[in-house]
């Protein structure tokens, strides 16, 4: 792609992710702590940009807020167009169930079920009938090559394997954008690969993934790597 059709692309690209000099303040009777100050980011359809920044830069609190598990004190979180200011507690969290996918360090499977079931969880609070939750489910296997371990339990799988199941459950319901917490931070270097390429396909199909890291080269390998720190951007950097 030359530098004309780069910035055709960006200039016909539809904004997926914005927050705009979003601020967050945690206040005690003593102290005021500032988590994020005059946060501004913006991501479009189809990108894979990475967040990196060290202990106590506000990685957690844009993670919270940008999977609309907490709220922030100022400014402005648009999530595919809607204005998440003023949104409910009901609202906000049928923005959250329809529209993000997210990809924990931890895995987050339910250990009692197996790994159909652990996909199939966040499509029942949507409503889906079985029938097309069951076709989504096998689809999402498929994506992640584990049609054959669909009955197998968390405790039956390997570390990369129980990863790629939540990927799975990330991408069955269709996210807008998959928010990614440190998803290689448990794995070994083998598996961590695995499942840095599986991202990176399932993004070259078109979906948005934001991923918070501590690796570099991890970032190095995402189209835009983005800098907080003291809970600003401090740097982007463009990989093409």
């Amino acid at each position: 792609m030359n530098q004309a059709q780069i910035k055709q692309q960006a200039e016909t690209a539809k904004t997926m992710f914005a927050m705009e000099n979003i601020s967050k303040v945690y206040r005690t009777e003593l102290i005021e702590t500032h988590a994020l100050r005059d946060f501004t980011l913006q991501v479009n359809e189809g990108e894979f940009v990475a967040i990196t920044g060290p202990s106590g830069s506000g990685k957690t609190t844009f993670l919270n807020i940008a999977g609309l598990l907490e709220t922030y004190s100022s400014g402005h979180y648009f999530l595919d167009g809607v204005n998440t200011r003023d949104l409910n507690d009901k609202q906000l969290s049928h923005l959250r169930n329809t529209k993000i996918g997210f990809v924990f360090q931890g895995f987050n499977l339910i250990p009692d079920l197996n790994a159909y079931d652990n996909i199939e969880v966040p499509l029942r609070y949507r409503n889906m009938n079985r029938s097309e939750r069951k076709d989504r489910v096998q689809q999402a296997l498929a994506r992640v090559g584990l049609e054959s371990r669909a009955k197998h339990f968390p405790a039956q799988l390997s570390g990369g394997q129980q990863q790629r199941i939540a990927v799975a459950r990330a991408i069955a319901g269709s996210p807008a954008f998959i928010l990614a917490d440190e998803p290689t931070g448990n794995l070994d270097s083998l598996m961590a690969r695995q499942v840095m390429e599986l991202l990176e396909n399932i993004n070259d199909q078109g979906t948005t993934i934001i991923m918070v890291t501590h690796d570099q080269d991890l970032a190095r390998r995402t189209q835009r790597h983005v800098q907080i720190i003291d809970g600003q951007v401090t740097e982007m950097f463009k990989h093409f």
